[in-house]
């Protein structure tokens, strides 16, 4: 009856392959099969009664402590990409200074001068006069002798109608033009507090045009 107690755990130790010392970077995988088929993977030995196989494995290793991944190639640098900004100004407005038939003088942005009226004038003769054509009634003349005295010859100048002309205009440098306009900038200020409400209105749009023409022609923030 001893000898049928030993049969399986003969069987057994038949089955199971001769263990060899693993080293200490292994680790030992004890495959275990139930008598019911039922299979089992552990690391410590089977149980009795089910069949055992051993398998080594090398024991998995943390990387080498202080030794950093390669990284990967860094792409080739690219040139920035400059901006170019084009900025377009208007060429600068001329300003002319124009003078009256008085003398007085003014400032103007086209030159024309302000138009004034030219009467134009004849010479004539009154219808009396004998060069006129006249009726030949002379009007009498006296004289210290109470003789006739004829008028005198030379005639007289009669309104011959007229004709528009402007005043005559000549350009400024354009130095004078931006301390005229910085002068009239100063002008509309210094008036602006003592204004009107309806004129603060017009002169505030003045000094707007002023202040885009000056930053145009002039170069002045």
């Amino acid at each position: 009856m001893r000898s049928l107690y030993l049969l399986p755990l003969l069987a057994c130790t038949l089955i199971t392959p001769l263990a060899v010392p693993a080293a200490a970077a292994d680790v030992l995988i004890y495959r275990c099969v139930a008598a019911s088929g039922k299979l089992t993977l552990r690391d410590s030995p089977c149980a009795k009664g089910e069949t055992q196989q051993v398998r080594s494995m090398l024991r998995p290793k943390d990387a080498a402590a202080g030794v950093a991944p390669a990284k990967p190639p860094a792409p080739p640098a690219v040139a920035p990409r400059r901006e170019v900004q084009v900025v377009y100004r208007m060429p600068a407005r001329p300003m002319y200074e124009c003078v009256t038939a008085e003398g007085e003088r003014y400032a103007s942005d086209n030159g024309e001068g302000n138009p004034r009226w030219l009467p134009l004038w004849a010479a004539g003769y009154p219808a009396w006069s004998h060069r006129g054509g006249g009726n030949g009634h002379r009007p009498p003349r006296d004289r210290p002798d109470g003789g006739y005295r004829p008028p005198p010859q030379a005639g007289v100048l009669l309104p011959a109608g007229g004709t528009w002309v402007r005043d005559e205009c000549h350009a400024l440098p354009q130095e004078e033009v931006c301390s005229r306009l910085s002068d009239r900038r100063y002008e509309i200020i210094r008036r602006y507090n003592s204004a009107l409400q309806s004129e603060r209105r017009q002169l505030e749009l003045e000094q707007r045009g002023i202040d885009a023409r000056i930053d145009n022609d002039c170069g002045n923030p």
